[in-house]
């Protein structure tokens, strides 16, 4: 497989079961209707764990704009590179969404509230406030992108297989995830990607979505520029501390 789909197929999984969890969870008339915050940072861990094994192995599983620009900026993977894995990630996030809602499709119809529906294609602050919800998204992907730095080797293999999430290994990275969100993603709902985020909030807009309402546009930049500049800061560190 190719680095180019193995990226976008790693996402497409990250992304359908992801959102697959939210919607299993807020939207009406599911089976896990209700079930709550543990059930949705505990499918959105296995979610990870899930893109990251199948990923892992071509490209190092970055799944993530954020764990790119960071492995960039900390010289170890090419700018060259950066442009291609982005864009697989986006598409990758399009396409998982996009099957969300065929499957969700007629509890989508039975769901009155526009901001459920929105939930399951991109996150939303909790309490509205732009540099503290700003913040938030720097920190938690600031603690992903360090502990990445911290738990990995250089490399992956004798190809040279450049570094990202799955040089952690699938199920710590799982583990990591999990507790970001089980202690930093009640503020905004933790995108820490902003790939999870605005490329189903694209899809949110486009998709002919029942009484889906307003994609809250204003908010978008939030979820991409917080996790870019926590992971920017993250590489920035990392490479202080080597000196």
């Amino acid at each position: 497989m190719s680095q180019f789909a193995a990226e976008m197929i790693g996402t497409f999984f990250l992304i359908l079961l992801g959102n697959g969890v939210v919607a299993n969870v807020v939207l009406s008339g599911t089976k896990g209707h209700g079930s709550g915050w543990i059930v949705i940072t505990t499918g959105w861990a296995l979610a990870v764990f899930i893109g990251v094994v199948i990923a892992a192995p071509f490209s190092g599983a970055h799944l993530n704009p954020a764990v790119t620009l960071a492995l960039a900026i900390a010289q170890k993977f090419s700018w060259a590179q950066v442009p291609l894995f982005i864009l697989a990630q986006f598409l990758g996030a399009m396409l998982g969404t996009s099957v969300v809602w065929l499957l969700y499709k007629d509890h989508f119809n039975q769901t009155a509230d526009q901001g459920l529906k929105s939930a399951v294609f991109c996150t939303a602050p909790a309490i509205e406030g732009t540099w503290s919800n700003f913040f938030n998204e720097l920190v938690g992907t600031f603690v992903l992108i360090f502990v990445i730095f911290y738990f990995t080797n250089a490399e992956l293999g004798s190809d040279k297989t450049p570094i990202g999430l799955g040089s952690l290994g699938a199920i710590p990275v799982a583990f990591l995830v999990w507790a970001i969100g089980l202690s930093l993603g009640g503020t905004t709902g933790y995108a820490i990607n902003p790939a999870r985020d605005l490329g189903p909030r694209i899809m949110h807009s486009l998709l002919p979505i029942q009484g889906k309402g307003s994609s809250n546009w204003g908010y978008s930049w939030i979820p991409v520029v917080g996790p870019l500049t926590g992971a920017a800061l993250a590489a920035l560190l990392y490479l202080g501390l080597k000196i």
